[in-house]
């Protein structure tokens, strides 16, 4: 099935488990580039995520609506990245490289994205160089081991993580 896609809305998926400065940098730059930017939050209960949905969904709008950009979405998804993209019809999928190391996968995902949905696209940004090196994996890692992860996170991520974790 085709559908009519807008090259002008990107989705830029992914778990954001927290969300961390690198993905607010990428989603600040994108929402210049696009007219519309749509968080799409994965469910992903297999990666055993440490907040639930509902909390990654809130978390992002509280961090993205500080920012003041207005063009973003926050919204959670369930089902395949392809059936949501054709469903918000939007022409393009954004995903973040932060390393040479990233990029197999994400070439491999874009592939397979564009079997699925051929007339979508899909954008690679790289985040600020100071940002490079964060992941949500080691900002959980940090913060579960008692560590300062606050010039990797916003301040409501970090009190998050802090109740999450707290002994």
């Amino acid at each position: 099935m085709t559908v009519a896609l807008d090259y002008r809305v990107a989705i830029y998926p992914g778990t954001f488990d927290p969300l961390t400065n690198g993905h607010a940098d990428l989603i600040d730059r994108a929402s210049r580039m696009f007219r519309q930017v749509i968080v799409a939050i994965a469910e992903s209960p297999h990666k055993q995520p440490a907040f639930s949905l509902a909390e990654r969904i809130d978390l992002a709008e509280r961090v993205l609506d500080a920012q003041g950009v207005a063009n973003v979405e926050v919204v959670g998804f369930s089902d395949l990245l392809a059936h949501f993209v054709e469903e918000r019809g939007a022409g393009v999928i954004l995903r973040g490289l932060r390393a040479v190391s990233d990029f197999e996968y994400e070439f491999q995902l874009a592939s397979m994205n564009r079997h699925l949905v051929q007339d979508a696209e899909t954008v690679f940004l790289t985040p600020a160089e100071e940002y490079s090196f964060i992941s949500s994996s080691l900002v959980k890692e940090i913060a579960r081991l008692g560590g300062d992860v606050s010039e990797f996170v916003d301040a409501r991520v970090v009190d998050a993580l802090k109740r999450r974790y707290a002994d």
